[in-house]
This record gives structure tokens, sequence and C-alpha cells, in this order.
């Protein structure tokens, strides 16, 4: 590319103003429009003036000076110093910069000189470069564009005090023109000079930062991203300078126009061109600079995890470096009261770790605090706290923080005191090694701290406090004490359960949201019930995930007087009681080959994933015996078919019977189970048939 430089040229007549034509390199053209690249022989010739010799230069320090500088002549320009480079005031002792002075005074006059004799602005670069050998390229630019900044600040501070300073004005009157009279005149040549220093301060900001990223650990220079990224540093600094270099010749233009204006536009349309190359190069850097941040950001991120996993899995003497771990710098947290306290109040006590996300349904928080305050009854002595887990870079200030602070404001236990107190090492821990995707866990820690479950919500829900500590080792003990009964699935939410059994009634717990089923079902079924002579409790207990709906079936089948039917939270907690004992079978490797549990409640999910309904019916002689809606309906309808054989057996056995020999010719049975860290079962039978049944991928928005 090739520019146009302002010069002045002193003659007995006049003043003559001369367009000096300077060649540049060649930049290399590419697909990718980076047309700020060189060609392999200008590479080199760049390349082969580096040679540092190790000198050290505090180049945020001059940077900061630099800066400013130029803000207190552009007082609209964004310099800012965020990022990773630390900013300081104007109190910085530059004279500790170790021969840095030195080096800044020679460009000073080396841009003076060269540029106001209308030289060639490339020579002028590259003797710049031949100056700064032994200098990083960070302090290459960061002290060319201090040289910059003295000059075009010695330049304005004349301008600036010429109307008021008789120092000033005399110094105007020799060396410069009053500017503030052409002020409308030099708007666009000033607004083209501020676009360009802020772009120039951009690219610069970018090679120091990736001069300083060399003394990392977390990242090497000769592999990619620091490699890629520092492939192009030597061409950034050439347009550094280069810019610097048109920068000082067009204030020098200025200077030597004395009283002849306007300035031609085609020099602001320059000074506009070098912005938008040096604007691409900080695109260029700054996007190689982001994968490096990332890069270590994962680094560090994986130091941290690898540290906290060997720290929760080394035996503690108490459970209190742990939690200090999970917490980093917060140390404190919200007690029950919402008072704050701090983390060692939990020292030696048994903790458990309540991890979700900001959509925890009240129903898990209603029946959770249901558990903890009969604690205290039971003697029992731990505490709970939440942590919440949030996409911190999704955070929003107004939604999010409201969500979090109502959910704070419902909870009876120890929460954290704000959203981000759980360090990103302790967050991918709980997702890789806990299983955590979006269903609530509640990992049980010793007063040791040792991990005893990895999530005890399961046998929580199951079998409430009687299964503390809530280590997988009770929980394991009791599922060998625990058999297959209808007390198992509604012992907790039925308290009439006891006394119809005693009273040797029929009973029947039926679900589904198909009205005209449900109608057909319990008629046909009190039907049966007073054929045979016996009494019926047939109980509706809904749907999972549908709780609308099953409001208002609920409410047409009292108003129809079908049945009886559970209030919403006895609804839920049926459900969840049901994904809890397959959750906590998983958790112990269980298959349907070998436990019969998990192979009944799977049976039971399937009959609720499904279109149709389902019922479990039950007498204290008879066991249970359950079937989805249309086979069981069918088999009601054709009773006459089995009178004799329930006269004879009893209805429990005759059913089970008769509905071993009803399976459908085609039927299409569903296994809905939400995600819970990857635990899913890979191998699973058929309801109906007992065939395996195919795996797919769903994904649902349930906004009931």
């Amino acid at each position: 590319m090739l520019s146009k430089h302002i010069t002045h040229q002193t003659s007995k007549n006049s003043n003559t103003f001369i367009y000096s034509t300077m060649a540049r390199p060649t930049p290399v053209s590419s697909m990718r429009n980076e047309h700020w690249m060189f060609d392999d022989a200008m590479n080199e010739r760049i390349r082969s003036t580096h040679a540092p010799d190790g000198r050290v230069v505090d180049v945020t320090q001059v940077l900061q000076v630099t800066r400013n500088v130029l803000r207190h002549i552009i007082p609209n320009i964004n310099l800012s110093m965020n990022g990773h480079i630390d900013a300081s005031d104007d109190q910085t002792n530059l004279s500790a910069v170790d021969g840095a002075l030195d080096a800044l005074h020679k460009i000073c006059c080396e841009l003076s000189c060269k540029c106001s004799r209308g030289g060639d602005a490339h020579a002028t670069t590259m003797a710049i470069f031949n100056m700064l050998s032994s200098y990083s390229w960070g302090a290459k630019v960061v002290l060319t564009l201090a040289a910059f900044a003295v000059n075009f600040g010695e330049f304005w501070l004349i301008a600036q005090l010429c109307t008021s300073n008789p120092l000033a004005k005399s110094v105007a009157l020799l060396k410069q023109p009053d500017i503030s009279e052409h002020s409308q005149t030099l708007k666009s040549h000033f607004d083209a000079l501020s676009k360009l220093i802020n772009a120039m301060f951009d690219v610069t900001k970018c090679i120091v930062e990736l001069t300083q990223l060399h003394s990392s650990k977390y990242i090497s220079i000769s592999e990619p991203p620091l490699s890629t990224a520092m492939a192009h540093i030597h061409t950034a600094t050439y347009w550094i300078i280069a810019s610097v270099v048109a920068c000082t010749g067009q204030i020098t233009g200025i200077i030597g126009m004395r009283h002849v204006f306007p300035i031609p536009t085609l020099e602001a349309w320059e000074l506009s061109s070098l912005a938008h190359k040096v604007s691409s190069i900080h695109e260029h850097l700054q996007s190689g600079l982001r994968l490096c941040y990332e890069r270590i950001d994962e680094k560090k991120l994986m130091e941290a995890f690898e540290h906290f996993k060997r720290t929760i899995e080394t035996p503690q003497v108490d459970n209190l470096k742990i939690l200090q771990n999970i917490f980093g710098k917060e140390e404190n947290l919200l007690n029950p009261d919402r008072a704050e306290v701090c983390i060692n109040v939990l020292r030696r006590k048994h903790v458990l770790l309540l991890i979700s996300d900001l959509y925890i349904s009240q129903e898990e928080i209603r029946v959770l605090e249901d558990v903890y305050k009969e604690r205290v009854s039971s003697g029992l002595n731990y505490e709970i706290i939440w942590l919440p887990i949030v996409d911190r870079t999704t955070w929003n200030d107004d939604y999010d923080q409201e969500k979090f602070s109502k959910l704070q404001s419902i909870m009876s236990w120890y929460t954290v005191s704000q959203h981000v107190a759980i360090e990103p090492a302790v967050i991918k821990y709980i997702r890789g090694e806990w299983g955590f995707v979006k269903k609530p866990i509640a990992v049980t820690l010793s007063p040791q701290g040792k991990v005893l479950c990895p999530n005890a919500l399961n046998m929580m829900w199951i079998w409430g406090n009687s299964a503390f500590p809530f280590s997988s080792e009770k929980e394991e003990s009791f599922w060998k004490a625990t058999p297959w009964t209808l007390d198992l699935l509604v012992g907790r939410l039925e308290p009439n359960l006891p006394t119809w059994v005693s009273q040797q009634k029929l009973v029947c717990f039926y679900g589904g949201v198909k009205m005209e089923w449900i109608e057909s079902f319990t008629t046909a079924t009190k039907a049966v019930a007073e054929a045979l002579g016996i009494g019926i409790e047939m109980v509706y207990v809904g749907k999972k995930n549908a709780s609308e709906r099953v409001k208002k079936i609920t409410g047409l089948i009292k108003e129809k007087e079908l049945s009886r039917a559970w209030e919403d939270n006895n609804v839920w907690f049926f459900w969840n009681l049901l994904e809890s004992m397959l959750y906590s079978k998983n958790q112990h490797g269980k298959t349907i080959e070998n436990d019969v549990i998990k192979q009944e409640v799977m049976t039971m999910l399937g009959y609720d994933s499904s279109k149709n309904g389902w019922a479990v019916f039950y007498t204290g002689s008879g066991g249970m015996v359950k079937a989805n809606g249309e086979k069981v309906l069918s088999t009601m309808d054709k009773f006459d078919e089995w009178k004799n054989l329930a006269k004879e057996m009893g209805f429990v056995p005759a059913l089970r019977e008769k509905l071993e020999g009803a399976i459908p010719r085609h039927h299409c049975t569903r296994l809905i189970l939400p995600s819970n860290g990857g635990r899913i079962p890979e191998r699973v039978q058929c309801a109906e048939c007992g065939r395996p049944m195919e795996l797919n991928f769903l994904y649902r928005c349930c906004a009931e």
C-alpha cells in the first residue's frame, strides 16, 4: 500500500506543502482478507532486527502513563486498561525502568527529526526497530507509543496554554499555529487521529498481554494456541510503529501549516484507512488471546479440580478442609435464621450437601424440609447446606437473582450467601464425579469429611430419617430387609391402608389422564367387586408431570363420586418415590434380572409413560397384581369368563391368572426416565411381553 505524508519546506517567498509518496512493504492478500500481513521476505527482515537480551521493562507502568497522557489530549477516547493488564496511577516512578527512558528519548528524537524532514516512513519504522532490537515485542510498541505521547503531549500543552500562559504563547509563535482558531476545520482530522490512536492502544495491549503469557506455567509458547497467536506479533508490532510514524508526521504537518488551512481531506482518509488496518490486527490478536486465556483457564480449572479430588479422597481429621475447598474464599454461610455465620459451625457434624440448579421444585424443598425438621425429635444431629449450581456466564442479575433469593427464603437450612460461592473446580467435580445434571442430589459428608453417599435423597424419600447417617451401606442394608409390598409404595401416603386391609377389603390404586377410561374402569371394577360380594376402596394417584390435567380430573372424580383421589402433594411424592427407588437401585448396580423391586418399579413407571391408564390391586392375603389400563378394563368387562375362578381362588390370584394369558398381539409400551448423570439402565424389558425395549432420546419441556 502507498501512503502520502505532509512535509513542510521553507522558501523565501512562500510555505510550500509537498505530498511525498513513501513506499511501504506490500502486504500479502489472503482469503481471510488479512490485508496487513507481509510476504516471507518482509517477515524475515522484521524478525532479523529482534535480538532481545533479557532486559526487563515494566511495560504496564509505561503504558498506564502513556494512556493518561493521551486521555488528557483526547477526552472522549476509549483507552481502557481492562482485561489482564493491571492499571496504576500517575504516581508511577518511571526512573526505576532501567534504560527505558533513554530509549524513549531516542525514539522521540528519531520521530521528530525524520518526520519533520519528510523522510521515508518505512525507513523510519525500521530505524526504530533497529534502535529497540534488544527489547521484547511488548516493550518495542509500548516505548514507541510512549514517545509519540511525549511529542503529542508537548504539542497539545502549547496549544492549550498559548492563550493564557505568556511562555506558551511565545513558544507557540516560534513553533506552531494556534489550532483553537481552526477547531472545526481540523475536526475530521483529529477524529481520524483519535480512532487510529485508540486502535493502536488496543493492539499494544494485546501485544503486551501475549508477551507476558510467556512466563505462565499453564501455556507454552511452542504449542498452540500461544504459538499461533504469536505468529504475527512482529507484523502487529511493525504496524503500530508505522502508525506512530504516520501520526507524528500528521502532527508535524499541522505544526508546519502555520496560517495555511484547511488540511486536505485526503490526509484524514489515510489515517482512517490505517485505523481500519490496525483494528483488523486487533481483532486477530484478540481472538488469539481469547483462545490462550481459555486454555489457561482450562489448565487452572483442571489443576484445582485435581487438588479438590485429592483432598476429598484423602482421609481428614474433620470435614472443615473439605468445606473450605468447596467455598474457596467464601467463609460465611447463612444459617436457618438467615444470619451470617462462619463455616466453622459445621465442623465435625454430619453434613448433607443439597446440590441443585435454580429450578428445584417447591415440592422437593417441602418434602426435604419435613424430614429435616423431624431430625430433632428423632435425636439426630445433621445439617443441610444448599449448593446452587449456576452458569456464571449467563447469570441474569434481575431474573436469576430474584429466583435465587426466593429459594433461599423458603429453605429452612444453611444456604450460601451468594450464588458464586462455589468454586468452579468443585462444580466440575460435582458434575463429573457425583453425576449431577439437573435432578437435585444430596451428598452425605461424615464428621471427618468422608463421602458416605453420592446421593442420599433417594433413601431420604423412601425411609426418611430412619436411614441416618444416609450412607450407601445403610441404604444397602435397608434394601436387603425390604420386600416389594404395597406398603412400600403407598404406606407413607395413604393412612387408611392398614384399616382397609384389616377389613379384608380389595384395595385398588390407579392412574392415568383419560377421563373416559377412568369412568369405564371404576364403574366396571366396582361392579365386579359387588358381584363377588367384597368391599372395595379405589384411590386415584394421578400421573407424573401432568399436574394441571390431574387437578382437573381429580375434580371430576370427586364430583362424580367415582373413587377417592389424592391431593397434589401426595401425587407428586408418589411418582418421585418410584423414581427414587429406581435410582437407588441403579446406584447399587442392581438389574431387573437380579432385583424384583427394580423390575416392579420400572413396570409401574412404564405404565405411567404410556398413553393409557393402569391399576394395582391388593388384598392382605392374595398379594398384589397390576396391569395397564387397556388390559385391566378388557378383563373387567369379561368378568363372566373368570367369575367362577375368582370365587374359587380369590379376586387377586384369579385376576393375575387371567391377565397373564391376555397379552395383546399389538402393543406399544414406553418408559420415560429423567436424565440422572448418565445412570440410566442400558437394558430394559417390556412390562407387557418381556422383550428388550429400544433406547431413544427424548427432549421435553413440561410447563406444568
